[in-house]
């Protein structure tokens, strides 16, 4: 299967560049994959779409102010680094930019010497691994000094951290945010829980795979760079009542079907665990654990694009996306969602 199938076109003006002041008032596009009609709504219309016993799958992830800029402490030469994976202790991997400036034992200062980096290895396609120096609470020090990594396509500035953020964010780890998430408020979250849907967390650290597009002509050449992610025993267990009970597990976010597709890949019930996935999910992928997804729209030859049109059939997808830009709905991290049913 050809990268080249997964392409549409969008005006550019309908990426969306600022979040919304109210989140839920995005727009939803439900998309019914029996029928292959849509419906235009509003996503707080989206408790309409939910029913009692149904287990919401939401990724608690928190978005570190990862990227930093800084200058080499013997050239004063500028750096840009994006911290992608905690490696372990202060050990991280990042993307740095220009990479060609930098070598083995390079120091660069961020921040007036508050925040030091030591580069230990440097690896191919930008991407070095760095020790971290510092006196305090490094998520402290990053709060203060560093910017969130928004997308590249994202021009203007934002101006509210928390916005780039789920309401339900806990655990510090991602490069990136779990953008679906970003729809849901405290007060949707409250009349969901009541109707007696389970509100499941889990998390995924959204680490490089999120700025890599795929560059094969041939999907399955793509190498996708693994995340990491945890299930909970709680999780697990409410999980696999809701299969005992022929109810809905829902995922908020193609994170979140990361998560739950890995964790049947060896098994026949969820478990709780902690580790990596690399899971590349396209046409042909047989889910298991999924019964809906709520996601934004993806760019073009992604391989979200990609996973949602192993979800709804790529043709349904397409012409969703079709309908999507006719209607000019707004696209990618800060636009509009989709729920797939």
């Amino acid at each position: 299967m050809k990268t080249e199938e997964f392409d549409y076109d969008l005006p550019k003006e309908l990426i969306a560049q600022t979040p919304l002041n109210k989140r839920d008032e995005a727009r939803l596009m439900v998309l019914d994959r029996d029928k292959e009609s849509t419906e235009d709504k509003h996503f707080y219309d989206i408790i309409d779409y939910l029913n009692k016993g149904d287990a919401l799958v939401i990724n608690d992830t928190k978005v570190i102010p990862a990227r930093i800029i800084g200058e080499k402490i013997d050239t004063g030469a500028v750096i840009e680094l994006l911290l992608l994976k905690n490696i372990e202790n202060d050990i991280w991997e990042c993307l740095a930019k220009p990479q060609k400036r930098l070598k083995i034992g390079t120091i660069i200062s961020f921040g007036d010497g508050r925040l030091k980096a030591e580069v230990l290895e440097i690896k191919d396609e930008g991407i070095c691994r760095i020790n971290l120096i510092y006196d305090g609470i490094l998520m402290e020090i990053l709060d203060y000094l560093g910017t969130m990594p928004l997308p590249p396509y994202i021009h203007e500035k934002l101006k509210d951290k928390n916005m780039y953020q789920t309401v339900y964010a806990k655990d510090y780890g991602s490069a990136a945010a779990p953008t679906a998430g970003l729809h849901f408020t405290n007060e949707l979250l409250d009349k969901i829980a009541k109707k007696g849907i389970n509100i499941v967390r889990v998390t995924l650290h959204v680490g490089l795979g999120t700025f890599r597009p795929v560059m094969t002509d041939d999907i399955k050449e793509h190498k996708m760079h693994s995340e990491h992610f945890i299930m909970s025993s709680e999780a697990a267990d409410i999980l696999n009542k809701t299969r005992e009970n022929n109810k809905r597990i829902i995922a908020v976010g193609t994170t979140s079907v990361r998560v739950l597709e890995s964790v049947l890949q060896n098994s026949d019930k969820f478990i709780p665990c902690e580790k990596d996935t690399d899971i590349f999910i396209y046409p042909g992928y047989k889910f298991k654990a999924v019964d809906a997804i709520i996601t934004n729209f993806h760019l073009p030859k992604s391989t979200l694009v990609m996973l949602v049109s192993a979800f709804a059939g790529k043709d349904f997808i397409l012409k969703s996306y079709k309908h999507a830009v006719l209607e000019k709905y707004r696209f990618f991290s800060f636009g509009d969602a989709m729920f797939i049913k």
